[in-house]
């Protein structure tokens, strides 16, 4: 089993949470030195920076969410009171998508891009890349950090990108550099290879050896029809411009998170408290520096608005010691029907049961419609262009792959206060292909 930094990501339980604690504390500390926002913030809520010894301590501060970054950079404020080192020492400036309000602003030293770097390589080299690859990052190369990080992770490792930018470029690409990896979303890949067999190349007679899944969650049922299309592995990433960055080894036993760099911890807004393991919550990240390190950016006890589980502390089969999470969703595409809710995923499993992908090519949107009384989830799914469609049975399929663990659902929809209704269009029929950007696949229009 090869490692990227074997004596850290194979470290025993203990030392790591030492290692943790003392990190936590120096982090702490080099927030209150040099940010303004916790400068103000520590003030506010009457804490000691010095209080603040190990893990357990940041489940005692208050937690700090995307708004909180927004109102204390401009335009709402006139300095970017989380940036924490002068703006002479800043290397890169970089913003969040800013679908959600206005951009998050981000400011990264040298020392910040290494550590990001090296969280993507210990992901790569565990997914068996290394010297010799060439990958093709089909991720965009704009003022978000994954691509570069992971261009940079590819120069530690040894490996070659081809930056492409995104998945619709020229089938030659393949032809000509034969690359070993791809690294696109779940649908991107899809589509790439449809393009593929069109154009004569079928993806199984390819270079490619492993595909990286990134940029949005997905069901497992999905990322299993992606294999069967390419006939490789498919693993799953996940990362930030806040600094994440978590990666599935080739055991596939949920995502290890680089805990070192990032704490992360599992919080239940509802209940207003941290949740125990096993049990799904929001990610909570804080930032960790190495004494003596510094950086443009710290987050301490900050809410990603994305939801997971923890999978494990357990030492994982292929022996890192890091946790492990599950697949993390995100909480703007969880919606709630009659007190129970749901997500985006949970209708990507019900498109992507094995037997529908005989007349779907798998892309969907779906639609919520109605009020407290009555709610319609109407789901619409774009067809293969074959006769002999047995939509039926994609309708049973979803029906019971989507109610099989929604108790509360399920019982709304035999009462008839949850309707579920089909719509199957051709290819490029449904709504989304008239939007730019990223398609929104689950829209309550409630």
């Amino acid at each position: 089993m090869d490692y990227f930094r074997e004596e850290m990501e194979t470290m025993p339980r203990d030392e790591l949470d030492a290692l943790i604690d003392e990190r936590i504390r120096y982090t702490v500390k080099y927030a209150a030195d040099n940010s303004l926002f916790y400068q103000k913030w520590f003030r506010k809520n009457n804490i000691k920076p010095a209080d603040i010894r190990e893990h357990e301590d940041l489940r005692e501060l208050p937690i700090i969410s995307g708004k909180t970054v927004r109102e204390h950079q401009p335009p709402s404020a006139s300095e970017f009171e989380f940036k924490s080192i002068d703006w002479n020492e800043v290397f890169t400036i970089h913003e969040t998508s800013g679908t959600s309000g206005t951009p998050k602003s981000f400011f990264l030293t040298w020392e910040d891009w290494n550590r990001y770097a090296e969280k993507y390589s210990r992901s790569f080299v565990s997914q068996n890349f290394g010297v010799g690859d060439r990958v093709v990052v089909c991720a965009s190369y704009g003022m978000n950090v994954g691509a570069n990080t992971m261009t940079l992770a590819a120069q530690k490792i040894g490996m070659t990108i081809i930056p492409t930018g995104k998945c619709t470029f020229p089938v030659r690409i393949m032809r000509h550099y034969q690359p070993t990896g791809i690294v696109g979303s779940v649908f991107k890949l899809i589509r790439l290879a449809r393009r593929m067999k069109k154009e004569g190349l079928d993806p199984h007679d390819s270079s490619i050896k492993r595909l990286v899944a990134g940029g949005e969650s997905f069901a497992e049922e999905s990322r299993a029809y992606v294999e069967k299309l390419w006939g490789v592995p498919v693993y799953n990433t996940y990362g930030s411009t806040e600094g994440t960055m978590c990666g599935e080894c080739q055991e596939k036993v949920g995502l290890h998170v680089p805990e070192d760099m990032v704490h992360l911890d599992v919080y239940n807004p509802q209940m207003e408290d941290f949740v125990v393991e096993g049990e799904c919550g929001r990610i909570v990240l804080t930032t960790l520096l190495p004494p003596g390190a510094k950086s443009g950016n710290l987050l301490l006890n900050y809410d990603t608005e994305d939801t997971t589980v923890v999978v494990s502390r357990d030492k994982c089969p292929c022996g890192r010691t890091h946790l492990r999470i599950l697949n993390p969703e995100r909480e703007a595409e969880t919606v709630w029907v009659s007190g129970s809710p749901f997500n985006r995923v949970d209708i990507e499993k019900g498109v992507f049961q094995p037997e529908n992908m005989d007349y779907l090519t798998g892309e969907y949107e779906a639609f919520l419609y109605g009020d407290e009384s009555e709610v319609t989830l109407r789901v619409s799914m774009e067809c293969q262009d074959t006769p002999d469609r047995n939509l039926e049975l994609v309708q049973e399929n979803f029906l019971k792959s989507f109610l099989e663990y929604k108790p509360a659902l399920s019982e709304a929809h035999q009462d008839g206060l949850f309707n579920i209704n089909f719509n199957f269009t051709e290819p490029e029929g449904l709504e989304f292909y008239r939007i730019r950007g990223r398609p929104k696949r689950l829209v309550d229009r409630r």
